[in-house]
């Protein structure tokens, strides 16, 4: 299969590097000139929970170069979705399959708008706990589960071809009739650990081991589940607490996406994951206060560090 990863962060990477590894033709699209360089010239070193490979693939920073594919992956930040989508339209053909794997709430609406169709597959990645150690080189201390589905559902034939082809390439897949539940028992996990442990800098199971701030994450972790309940979205558990800490002690030293897009002066996702949490509980007249106020402390050190105070 002909498959173009738009995204090469360290998701992105792990999936394009394990996909080709599999024998699949894949290319990587991404801005970050230093890290495409390291790949066309070494190869994508993938290391962590699934091995240690060096993978030769194809690499660069503009979508046209590709030409037309059988699979789009959509693997950036939430934040750059649409507009990679949009640059993404010259790969596309009527057969080709759109899948948009992000954080947090909104990308597969705006993906879908942005491409002008009706449904795009929809996958949620959870445990991997990936990190970028240098361009051209990924890793991930574990490697939990892929799930996919149809935003709109059920199970789809191509759904089930592209379950297939991530199984072949040694990724745990499942597919999904309600991929609802599976972004929001996501999201739950995310809105856990992403903030807290960016206020503070910490490790997840830091934040774990630590009563007080235990108290603040277990909040958001509340919050999402009670707000979940009231849009009637079918989750899987009935104890958000202990769940997102089952979750969560499996990868102790794991340090969030969020905190890593801080650490490197990045834009982080905090908007689209505690941030998104206050904006759909006040849709059924509820309130998030420890999302919103975990939001706004987050925002308020990436404001600082950019002025540079």
């Amino acid at each position: 299969m002909k498959i173009a990863v738009v995204g090469a962060g360290a998701m992105g990477s792990i999936y394009a590097g394990l996909l080709a590894d599999a024998g699949n033709e894949v290319w990587v699209v991404d801005k970050w000139q230093d890290h495409i360089d390291a790949i066309r010239t070494n190869g994508l070193r993938v290391a962590g929970a699934s091995g240690d490979r060096v993978v030769k693939l194809q690499a660069t920073t503009e979508a046209t170069d590709v030409g037309e594919v059988e699979l789009l992956i959509i693997a950036t930040k939430a934040m750059h979705a649409e507009a990679a989508a949009i640059s993404a339209r010259p790969l596309l053909t009527p057969e080709s399959t759109v899948l948009t794997i992000q954080n947090g709430l909104g990308s597969v609406e705006k993906v879908a708008r942005a491409l002008e169709l009706e449904s795009v597959i929809t996958g949620v990645a959870g445990g991997f706990g990936a990190s970028v150690v240098e361009p051209g080189h990924v890793h991930h201390n574990s490697m939990q589960l892929i799930r996919l589905g149809e935003a709109n559902g059920p199970i789809t034939p191509r759904v089930e071809r592209l379950t297939k082809v991530w199984s072949s390439a040694g990724f745990n897949v499942k597919a999904f009739d309600d991929i609802d539940q599976l972004v929001w028992e996501k999201l739950i996990c995310n809105v856990t650990y992403s903030g807290p442990c960016t206020v503070l800098d910490w490790t997840i199971g830091t934040v774990i081991a630590n009563p007080s701030m235990w108290k603040v994450a277990s909040g958001c972790a509340t919050e999402a589940f009670e707000v979940a309940g009231a849009l009637s979205i079918a989750l899987s558990f009935d104890d958000p607490v202990q769940y997102v800490k089952d979750f969560g002690t499996q990868m102790p030293d794991a340090v969030p996406s969020v905190l890593l897009d801080f650490r490197a002066g990045r834009k982080s996702e905090i908007e689209v994951i505690n941030g998104a949490i206050p904006l759909m509980a006040a849709t059924v007249d509820m309130r998030a206060p420890y999302n919103e106020a975990i939001t706004a402390l987050v925002l308020a050190k990436e404001n600082a560090a950019a002025a540079g105070t």
